[in-house]
């Protein structure tokens, strides 16, 4: 009887044993898994990157679906948007049709301050901006106006220069301290950001040839003219760019030769009367992929984390 009580009470000993020994497995695996998704989730916060995007139409993409903001005219497939989507950064996209670089700091009409949107958390920032300080398409305009007066010649060109100095340049040089203010305002208010302005596209024929036309109204040689303006432009944001802490992308470079003159499907700028969805003499949507491309190959020399 003993050694059947003995063998009993042995039984049931290893039993318990075993249940022990299978419930704290379970709580090991337990803990194990717990501590992985623990782990997995700070490992993500470490290396999310906040990005905001700041700048004006060429930035926003007006007109180019899915258009995501009435108010600022911004589209979803922005350069922004692409770049952080092949990144998997998140996205704060402040960027708004008409902007000028007293926008970052001020309110636009009814829309915050663009500055608004960035803080000590921001790991990146892309700005494209001084294209509507410079009033360029009020220069459009003008050139488009002023065009049928003399189409083979260069009558904005003209005008523009005519009173001993040269208006748009004057133009750019007093925007270039407005891109430095606003370059030290994103380090303050970012410090830990990485900084990159994004430069204007090309928007006519490189080469300086014409394509005048109902839905390019410019004359002849205003083509040259306003080419060599945009370089002057492009040029003060890359310099402001170096002196401010912060990279510049070239985006006239890749899209040399799809320019407003280019037929549909080879033009990434529209013409004054799009035929693709976008603002006229704007990017469309092969624009926008082209400069998302040439941001993307700049943010590759090297990834940043906070």
């Amino acid at each position: 009887m003993r050694r059947l009580l003995t063998a009993s009470a042995t039984r049931r000993s290893l039993t318990a044993g075993a249940a022990l020994l299978a419930a704290v497995s379970a709580l090991a695996s337990a803990g194990t898994a717990s501590a992985s998704a623990s782990d997995g989730a700070r490992h993500e916060a470490r290396h999310r990157v906040d990005y905001v995007a700041l700048g004006d139409s060429y930035a926003s993409a007006p007109l180019v679906p899915t258009q995501v903001d009435s108010t600022c005219l911004r589209s979803d497939q922005n350069y922004a948007s692409l770049v952080a989507r092949s990144s998997r950064a998140v996205l704060t996209d402040v960027t708004c049709s008409g902007a000028t670089t007293a926008d970052m700091a001020a309110p636009q009409g009814s829309v915050p301050p663009q500055f608004d949107a960035l803080d000590r958390g921001t790991d990146l920032v892309t700005l494209t901006v001084g294209g509507n300080d410079i009033g360029f398409s009020t220069v459009l305009g003008t050139c488009a106006k002023l065009s049928a007066s003399d189409p083979a010649g260069a009558p904005c060109r003209s005008y523009l220069t005519g009173q001993g100095t040269d208006q748009v340049s004057d133009a750019v040089a007093r925007t270039a301290p407005k891109i430095a203010d606003v370059l030290r305002g994103i380090h303050r208010r970012a410090p830990h950001a990485r900084v990159v302005v994004v430069g204007y596209p090309d928007l006519f024929p490189d080469d300086g040839a014409g394509c005048t036309s109902a839905t390019v109204p410019l004359a002849a040689g205003d083509f040259s003219y306003l080419r060599d303006k945009e370089k002057e432009l492009n040029g003060m944001l890359a310099r402001q760019a170096r002196r401010g802490g912060a990279e510049y992308v070239n985006t006239y470079a890749p899209t040399v030769g799809h320019d407003l003159c280019r037929p549909t499907g080879e033009r990434w700028i529209e013409t004054f009367a799009p035929e693709t969805p976008a603002a006229p003499v704007h990017p469309n949507a092969a624009g926008e992929r082209a400069m998302a491309g040439a941001v993307g190959r700049v943010l590759a020399r090297h990834w940043w984390h906070r």
